[in-house]
């Protein structure tokens, strides 16, 4: 409602109000309008007291009247307009003559006169009004369209900014008493707070370093993926320093008009040494400042140019003091290389995906003020969360708590937030969906296909979880979770991968003897896999230790031909053989893995179409007793 009222919407209805009112409302339309015929028929039968006409315009009082005769004409009984000319005279005088008293005294219309007249009758000369009563009500529209377009203006500008403010900067100050984020309020992430620890010593203590001729950095870059905290580090550094901070997006340098935002640029600098020492935060700094030159057809020229005038404040013949840049970006290979030297961005911290220790810590700052059961135990789920983000680990608990409320729970408890991680994972179970029995068999061996071949391998992630409830875009699913974080994986792993992937296909030709679509995206993931070591890890025995197709620095020119190919069709011809070789070998295992198994999987799927789920536990139980 308050945006309503401070909306343009708002001022439009009022100004249509207003235009009704000037042009419609009428003071004297409380009193009655006799038409002109009326006002004779009352003067036939002597209902009129008195009369007072100004030009065509006649008002007057009945003779039985509740208003006072010395509040006449200020107040009246009804109102009138008369034709032109002696028409109203005449026809009066020949009511008049018409009238017993006159009959006697044998008047005629004629003879009739005012004084004859059965009701008081004051003839005031025409009243000739100012000359800016007539334009008043086209000036009081013409002033309110004025006002209507300059509050329209206004809102349309972004609340208070001139139509011409477009070259100023669109960066937010905030002020240190603003601001409650601290690096206690981070978690997961003691290296990279340990980096930037020295900016906010520097801003507090900058002596120590100048008396050593120490040159704090300039800027430092985060760079991460999406949602590993990025830009709530570059918060805390400016709560714990407790200096102004300017934050903007790349985006809000780029505008229509070339050179607005290298006025932009130019204007956030003057703010920022006219409080320094001070911050800027510049989020996404891919937008502004990308290779310059590059892509298909040339340049953006408005682009460049802003990052030309980034580049020169950032590093040029100007000084700017006590100003440190901090800026986020998780495409560090698309940015210019002349902002990346030594001098403009010194530093880059990288923020990576939490480990275990970290994702505990993460979901400890996030359960803060929820209230858990005591059967949730955070080191658990941060096991059960390997490669989950800082964002995706506050998600979960999120949905957790929506799950809890919708259920009307006291609460969270360890079930919800085993469903908010597989939500997370797969999305949200359809249990509404009609499936055929035949279907549900089908689903039911193909899951249990790739659990009991995960469960053969010695090297594949334990089982967590099997479903054969649709969630999702899947069908079914089966959950496999690592014992502990893996930074680099061997080529058995690898090859016992491709083995599990292949798993549910091999069931199904086994037991139905027919295959389904099912299987796509295993398919799909199994033959990425067989080309990334053949290609790219040197893992094939014929192709040897040797890197096929160097990926190309142009990035702009889109994925498809991002990569150059650098070998032979020779060469293409054995590293499809290779490709094919793996992915067959994966498939022959599993199906030799299956064969001898067999009553393990009958037995798994045979539960799966009873309970349609199975945790670690019950699968457990189950591949020992089959």
């Amino acid at each position: 409602m308050r945006k309503f009222f401070k909306g343009p919407g708002f001022y439009l209805i009022l100004l249509i109000t207003i235009i009704i009112v000037v042009t419609m409302f009428d003071i004297g339309t409380q009193q009655e309008k006799l038409s002109y015929k009326g006002l004779l028929e009352e003067i036939r039968n002597d209902n009129i007291a008195k009369v007072r006409t100004i030009d065509r315009t006649v008002i007057g009082l009945r003779k039985n009247s509740r208003i006072p005769e010395s509040s006449f004409p200020d107040k009246y009984d009804f109102q009138s307009y008369l034709p032109p000319g002696d028409t109203f005279v005449n026809d009066v005088k020949a009511i008049e003559a018409e009238k017993p008293r006159n009959k006697e005294k044998g008047k005629t219309p004629e003879t009739i006169v005012t004084a004859d007249f059965s009701f008081d009758w004051d003839i005031q000369p025409p009243q000739e009004a100012p000359w800016w009563i007539s334009i008043l009500p086209f000036a009081v529209l013409i002033i309110l369209f004025v006002i209507f377009w300059a509050v329209f203006m206004q809102q349309a500008q972004g609340g208070g900014n001139k139509v011409m403010s477009f070259g100023k900067s669109r960066a937010r100050m905030s002020t240190p008493d603003k601001r409650k984020v601290t690096f206690d309020d981070v978690a997961g992430a003691d290296e990279e707070k340990e980096e930037l620890q020295e900016i906010v010593d520097f801003l507090k203590t900058p002596r120590k370093y100048l008396e050593l001729g120490a040159r704090i950095p300039k800027g430092v870059l985060l760079v991460g993926p999406p949602g590993t905290g990025k830009t709530l580090l570059a918060k805390a550094v400016a709560g714990e320093a407790g200096v102004p901070f300017f934050t903007i997006s790349g985006s809000d340098f780029v505008e229509m008009f070339v050179g607005v935002g290298a006025s932009r640029v130019r204007d956030l600098f003057d703010q920022a040494k006219k409080n320094s020492p001070c911050i800027i935060f510049i989020d996404e700094i891919d937008a502004v400042g990308r290779h310059r030159g590059a892509g298909l057809g040339g340049g953006h020229d408005e682009r460049e140019q802003t990052l030309n005038q980034l580049l020169v404040e950032m590093d040029g013949f100007s000084t700017n003091e006590g100003i440190i840049i901090l800026a986020a970006t998780n495409r560090p290979d698309i940015l210019d290389p002349a902002l990346l030297r030594p001098g403009r961005f010194d530093r880059q911290v990288v923020v990576g995906v939490p480990d275990v220790k970290g994702r505990e810590a993460i979901l400890k700052v996030h359960s803060k003020g929820k209230p858990l059961s005591p059967d949730v135990d955070l080191k658990v789920l941060a096991q059960r969360t390997p490669g989950f983000t800082g964002a995706d680990l506050e998600n979960i608990m999120n949905e957790a708590a929506l799950l809890a409320a919708r259920k009307s729970l006291q609460t969270i408890n360890m079930p919800e937030i085993e469903e908010a991680i597989n939500r997370v994972i797969a999305g949200p179970e359809k249990k509404s969906r009609i499936i055929t029995d035949r279907d549900k068999k089908l689903v039911a061996y193909h899951e249990a296909g790739h659990a009991v071949v995960a469960k053969l391998l010695p090297t594949a992630d334990p089982v967590h979880e099997i479903s054969i409830v649709p969630r999702g875009m899947a069908g079914g699913y089966t959950l496999t979770l690592p014992e502990h974080d893996k930074y680099f994986i061997s080529k058995t792993e690898m090859l016992e991968t491709i083995t599990q992937l292949l798993g549910g296909r091999v069931a199904e030709g086994l037991v139905l003897n027919d295959i389904s679509s099912g299987a796509s995206n295993d398919i799909e993931r199994a033959t990425k896999i067989a080309r990334q070591m053949v290609t790219e890890y040197g893992m094939s025995d014929t192709l040897g230790p040797i890197s096929y197709g160097n990926k190309h620095e142009e990035v702009f020119l889109g994925r498809d031909f991002g990569t150059q190919r650098n070998y032979s069709e020779d060469v293409a011809a054995v590293i499809d053989k290779e490709v094919k070789n793996i992915v067959q070998q994966g498939y022959e295992k599993a199906e030799k893995l299956l064969r001898e198994n067999i009553d393990k999987l009958h037995k798994v799927a045979q539960t799966l179409i009873e309970k349609e789920k199975l945790t670690r536990e019950e699968f457990e139980e189950i591949f020992a007793t089959a």
